[in-house]
């Protein structure tokens, strides 16, 4: 493995930007210059931690790129990581909805993506996970997940509860057709499925109870999706999910804050000014200390911008807004080994050029894993 000297630049460690040089070597960061190392000249550009990408689903545009048009999965895979790596994410966990809907998130296509993550371990060079995000009516597909938890295919756990709103929409044509043709199904089919699902509500809390005890005996962070109320962060609290992910009201992340647990919400909310749904504002939440974690969401690339439109916004300066999207995920995820550039830590690092906000070279492990064409011209001689 090729070690690498990162020098000109200002790196990011230990939550201070420093004008020293960044030693790589060994898929690690090294106190001390390797001998034979390639060097980079960063002279003008931030050497930052690897972002860590706790949740996105943006996959799911891969695997199918229309309503009811799929791909195969390993191309689906691969065009997803060539994104991910461009968008300077070196962890991300990938959102993979596991519901009683047909197509797109259905067991049919979990079971896909799992198998083309097995097969392609040997080349991917981002540390791609899966986010179990599991949804709560699934009753049918108990049993599936928990095997798969236990045999060590899931590496976070989101509990979800989409059923009881999509029954909602139904009532509206239009948006009742969205879901049908996503599931690749008729309308009447779909409202059939969605019905039956809700039947089962009375079952709900004992599966949430058995998934909660497999990931506390298998050391699994835990997240709860779309909180609506304290009640809410409460009960999922008593079944030790320390995430609240994407919270629908500011109580509840100031609960979960006070309580020293995680908060996320998406950056494309801190990139756009706002959420898309109409909820909360995520960078003054951020910048209040109630928001903890930026995630993808459904744009790999807001990440890294969203950490500069909080710069940008003068109340963090850049140690903080990188938290959000390095630092903090890592360490909600239970990864000790990323998330800073301190010496023995992973070698994740983004290189970025701070005038046009975007990336020049990506390591992973201490792999360049991608480069923009600038990075050529960077290189320097031993």
């Amino acid at each position: 493995m090729k070690a690498w000297v990162i020098s000109g630049g200002q790196l990011l460690r230990d939550n201070a930007l420093r004008n020293e040089d960044l030693f790589l070597g060994g898929g690690v960061v090294l106190p001390d210059p390797a001998a034979g190392a390639a060097k980079l000249d960063a002279q003008g550009l931030l050497v930052l931690p690897g972002i860590v990408d706790i949740h996105g689903d943006a996959h799911e545009r891969q695997f199918q790129p229309r309503p009811g048009v799929s791909f195969p999965s390993a191309l689906a895979l691969r065009d997803s990581e060539s994104q991910i790596l461009a968008a300077g994410i070196t962890t991300a966990f990938l959102g993979v909805t596991l519901s009683w809907e047909p197509g797109l998130r259905s067991v049919a296509a979990w079971r896909q993506i799992l198998q083309a993550l097995e097969a392609a371990r040997p080349w991917l060079s981002a540390d791609l996970r899966v986010h179990l995000r599991f949804e709560a009516d699934n009753l049918d597909a108990l049993e599936e997940a928990l095997a798969d938890m236990e045999a060590g295919r899931v590496d976070l756990l989101a509990f979800n509860d989409h059923t009881p709103s999509i029954v909602r929409k139904l009532q509206d044509e239009r948006q009742a057709a969205k879901y049908a043709e996503r599931a690749g199904i008729g309308l009447d089919a779909f409202r059939d499925l969605a019905r039956a699902a809700m039947a089962r509500r009375a079952e709900v809390p004992e599966a949430r109870r058995r998934m909660a005890e497999m990931a506390r005996r298998l050391d699994l962070p835990m997240a709860s999706h779309d909180e609506a109320n304290l009640d809410e962060r409460e009960a999922f609290r008593a079944l030790g999910v320390g995430i609240s992910e994407f919270p629908m009201a500011e109580a509840v992340a100031e609960a979960a804050q006070r309580a020293g647990e995680a908060v996320v919400m998406g950056a494309p909310n801190v990139v756009r000014g706002g959420s898309h749904l109409g909820w909360a504002s995520a960078a003054p939440l951020a910048e209040q200390g109630l928001v903890t974690i930026l995630a993808s969401d459904y744009v790999w690339p807001a990440l890294l911008e969203a950490a500069f439109t909080l710069l940008d916004r003068g109340r963090l300066d850049l140690p903080a807004a990188w938290a959000l999207i390095s630092g903090n995920p890592a360490r909600a995820a239970g990864l000790r080994d990323r998330g800073d550039l301190l010496p023995g830590m992973r070698g994740d690092v983004v290189v970025v050029d701070p005038a046009r906000r975007a990336p020049v070279a990506v390591f992973c492990a201490g792999r360049l894993a991608w480069a923009q064409a600038e990075f050529g011209s960077r290189l320097r001689q031993g």
